[in-house]
């Protein structure tokens, strides 16, 4: 799309679109009437996205964003004013996963890494877009990951990420939600449809190989892994895109949205305040703005959402 008009739900720029939730989601928002802005680190990588737009009706403007790179960014983020004139929401999907055997196993490199694009890319891109959420009062969504809330044994560096993404818009979203800008964390459980987390190079004879003194402990982890069963865990991208929408389209979401009730359950292992009201409530006195606000019910988990 490059004529520039906005559709009445106004425009959204979605990372990480190549696969998975990305993908679908950029895909249901467009169908669900906002202009979409489907970026991606390698554009080349964009067959399945037209593909499924194409099989969808719909239409999307795909373009490049690194997360990492700071200049591709801004450059992105740029473009999008110049074309549409207004940036009405952002959704912090792009990431990476790990699959090291703990911490003296891996490498600083490779932790380095992990939160550079899981959470640093994640700010980036909030950071240069949120002039332009301010002035259409619009909304930040990003996709978090129940290993954001509870910790998950030879997955440190991703949990690490996603904790630091839990904190930061934990912490922004008070601040942000006092400047018209509502800000929202979607917590999908365990994805099956999507390449996410998948390693065809790594097979578990190698990673045990390479855990050292962990390999037992590591090999009671993998036999604990693939005895669940993930059937009530998991949900498909389409889904978790769905849910994503609703956070989009709804007039008061929650901080934290759990995409399915597996998720929310497993949150309940360590929060009591599942939705983050109660801490968003709190944190708004503290900046003198509790008459600003109303407290963000689960609008997002019904069949039904009011419009921008």
């Amino acid at each position: 799309m490059t004529t520039g008009q906005t559709t009445d739900h106004g425009t959204v720029l979605v990372t990480g679109t190549s696969s998975g939730i990305g993908l679908a989601t950029a895909v249901a928002a467009a169908r669900a009437g906002f202009t979409t802005v489907a970026t991606m680190r390698d554009p080349g990588r964009a067959q399945a996205l037209r593909d499924a737009a194409d099989r969808a009706g719909v239409t999307v403007d795909v373009r490049r964003l690194d997360v990492t790179d700071a200049e591709s960014v801004a450059t992105c983020v740029e473009a999008v004013r110049q074309e549409y004139g207004r940036l009405d929401a952002v959704v912090n999907n792009a990431g990476i996963s790990n699959f090291d055997p703990t911490l003296e196993m891996s490498t600083m490199a490779a932790l380095r890494a992990n939160l550079e694009v899981n959470f640093f890319g994640v700010i980036a891109v909030s950071r240069a877009a949120m002039p332009l959420l301010r002035a259409s009062h619009g909304r930040l969504v990003t996709i978090g990951s129940v290993h954001g809330v509870v910790g998950q044994p030879f997955n440190e560096a991703y949990c690490a990420a996603k904790f630091a993404v839990e904190g930061f818009m934990e912490s922004l979203a008070p601040v942000a939600g006092a400047h018209g800008v509502k800000v929202s964390v979607v917590v999908p459980g365990f994805v099956p449809d999507t390449s996410f987390g998948i390693f065809p190079d790594v097979n578990r004879a190698t990673v045990q190989a390479a855990s050292g003194p962990y390999a037992a402990t590591f090999a009671d982890y993998l036999d604990w892994v693939g005895s669940q069963g993930w059937e009530a865990a998991g949900q498909l991208s389409q889904e978790v895109a769905e849910v994503v929408v609703r956070t989009l389209r709804a007039e008061h979401p929650a901080f934290r949205v759990p995409a399915n009730q597996w998720a929310a359950e497993y949150l309940d292992h360590k929060l009591t305040d599942r939705d983050g009201s109660t801490v968003q409530t709190l944190a708004r006195t503290w900046i003198g703005r509790p008459a600003d606000y109303e407290t963000p019910g689960d609008e997002t988990s019904g069949p039904e959402d009011s419009g921008r």
